[in-house]
């Protein structure tokens, strides 16, 4: 397996300087946050992607892609029920779509939460057909640059709306793309009432994306959640995709949490 961190754990570092730090600690990805590079996806240049690109290379690591896709801008939702809505999201995310494959990625991790979940007046049935109104348009142009919508369940304390790995599914057979498949995340998988071991299994075939970390908001080994039996079980179902470190309290520092991440992720991964 391959380790990878999220870049916005570096706040107000230069780009050149978290992708040569990582690197030199042992990651081979990067996973990006949109809203660290502009306020829209279209705001990025195409000199700057190649840019990007070339910067990560250069220093010995990739992009595989994006995540925390509609911080920015403003208006956009996923489950809204104003049809213009949607179709504002849909079209974004086919910009992510474009921004994603030229910076390197492939794979488009959903979360977005605040995004997502239920407006008044809107049930779980009318918002699974508003999701898949606003993913449908943009499966065509992620098959043809190569990248995958990875849809991620979150913990009921973030959102109502796909809170278990079997619901997102739902949605993924809705759709039924190639190009549509779900993220699985560590500290969200610990809020279901299954062993998350048991959780990869019934998800097999459908995984595009790992993020591994605990639910105390710090990086896998920081918290209580023993990682081998969920990477075990991710070897057992064939993933040999990455494993992205993904924290969101930043207060132990940036170097703290990526170091102590990877060494502890090397020792149960046995590499």
């Amino acid at each position: 397996m391959k380790f990878a961190i999220c870049n916005e754990i570096f706040e107000g570092w230069p780009w050149e300087q978290v992708c040569a730090f990582a690197a030199s600690i042992g990651y081979t990805g990067l996973e990006v946050s949109p809203f660290t590079l502009a306020d829209r996806a279209e705001l990025v240049t195409p000199a700057r992607r190649a840019e990007l690109r070339r910067q990560a290379a250069d220093r010995g690591v990739e992009v595989l892609g994006l995540h925390w896709l509609l911080v920015k801008p403003p208006g956009l939702y996923i489950t809204h029920p104003d049809a213009a809505t949607r179709a504002a999201t849909a079209d974004y995310f086919t910009s992510l779509v474009h921004l994603c494959a030229d910076l390197g990625g492939r794979v488009l991790v959903v979360g977005s939460p605040k995004q997502r979940s239920l407006l008044p007046g809107v049930t779980t049935d009318a918002a699974m057909g508003y999701a898949a109104e606003v993913f449908a348009p943009c499966l065509g142009p992620a098959a043809e640059r190569g990248v995958t919508l990875a849809m991620e369940p979150l913990g009921p304390q973030e959102t109502d709306f796909l809170n278990t790995a079997e619901q997102t599914m739902g949605l993924v057979r809705r759709l039924d793309h190639p190009n549509f498949q779900v993220n699985l995340d560590v500290k969200a998988m610990s809020s279901e009432a299954k062993p998350i071991p048991d959780i990869i299994r019934e998800t097999a075939g459908h995984i595009a994306h790992v993020q591994v970390n605990d639910p105390n908001l710090l990086g896998p080994g920081m918290g209580e959640v023993r990682h081998e039996p969920i990477i075990a079980a991710l070897r057992e179902v064939g993933y040999d995709g990455w494993l992205s470190v993904e924290a969101f309290d930043f207060r132990p520092g940036a170097e703290h949490i990526a170091r102590k991440s990877i060494e502890y992720l090397k020792r149960v991964a046995g590499t």
